[in-house]
């Protein structure tokens, strides 16, 4: 769907690795070797995505940091729709459905931090969950995303990750 609209895979990649989490920053040798590309064509991306505002540039040693500009007046409607890119909005909509008493969805692991790898962990912290829902709704959500998801039931609160839904929130 976005991919069609925007049709650099590069910009794409650099959109969902600051998009997705605004805490996610990274200098240009880093991306490069973590999208395994060129520095000239992650340069070009980046110079196009600063240029608009997109991302803001900070100097650390001899570096240029990157990160997203949470201040662009677009921020939150980019961030929107990485995260419906993603599916996450789809995902979330699934677990409170027949869960049960859910209390937070949490995004953790690769794509916490900006990697679109394939994958999705997602941690789910609530009362009387239904278990047995999870697996059915793992390969109903991976057949509507594209993408495998793995689920965690835990009891306890975890300090990681990116808070998707949060009943103590509405």
């Amino acid at each position: 769907m976005l991919d069609s609209l925007i049709t650099s895979k590069t910009r794409l990649r650099l959109l969902v690795k600051f998009f997705i989490n605004a805490d996610n920053h990274s200098h240009l040798r880093g991306l490069a070797e973590e999208f395994g590309e060129s520095t000239n064509a992650i340069r070009k991306e980046l110079n196009n995505l600063s240029e608009a505002g997109y991302l803001q540039k900070e100097s650390e040693k001899n570096r240029i940091c990157y990160s997203a500009n949470t201040q662009h007046p677009l921020f939150g409607s980019l961030q929107d729709i990485i995260r419906k890119y993603l599916g996450l909005d789809t995902l979330v909509e699934e677990v409170l459905d027949r869960m049960g008493d859910v209390n937070k969805v949490i995004l953790t692991g690769d794509y916490a931090n900006g990697l679109d790898t394939g994958t999705i962990d997602i941690v789910i912290q609530g009362n009387a969950l239904n278990e047995e829902y999870l697996d059915s709704l793992g390969n109903r959500i991976a057949d509507l995303i594209n993408r495998k998801v793995s689920f965690t039931i835990l009891a306890e609160e975890i300090q990681t990750g990116i808070v998707l839904y949060n009943k103590a929130a509405e």
